[in-house]
């Protein structure tokens, strides 16, 4: 029993990470990524950033994901595409909605319904080797 997440679902993660959390903001409590840097290039920037999105996209689909979240996952994708093309309020905007993030919350949220009953037993055996421990001190 090894219910440890996929390569793909934590390549996502990073990715995810990097593209909508990598830099904390001085001063004020914000967090943005490449998504929302390399989205000010008006154009050339929003499209990028969605090929490097929808790279995420595909390893939910590689980890076998359903169709219809799948179709939710490129839907936040183009959801962000498209507010870039709306100058400057696109770009504040895209700040807060993380689309990348979301599409990794999908996968997370799906990955572990799909392993839940063996997440739980290695979770309780965990528990009983702590508690195990502690008796014997």
């Amino acid at each position: 029993m090894d219910s440890k997440a996929p390569k793909a679902l934590l390549k996502a993660q990073k990715l995810a990470n990097l593209l909508d959390t990598a830099v904390k903001l001085p001063i004020i409590p914000i967090r943005i990524g490449l998504d929302s840097i390399v989205g000010l290039i008006p154009g050339a920037g929003d499209a990028l950033m969605l090929l490097v999105s929808l790279r995420i996209v595909w390893l939910g689909k590689s980890l076998g994901m359903p169709s219809a979240l799948v179709a939710q996952m490129v839907k936040n994708s183009a959801i962000d595409f498209g507010l870039g093309f709306v100058p400057f309020i696109g770009d504040i905007v895209d700040v807060f909605y993380k689309a990348n993030l979301k599409n990794v919350r999908l996968m997370e949220k799906w990955w572990i319904s799909e392993n839940k009953a063996d997440v739980d037993a290695q979770t309780q055996k965990k528990l009983t080797e702590w508690e195990e421990k502690l008796e014997r001190q």
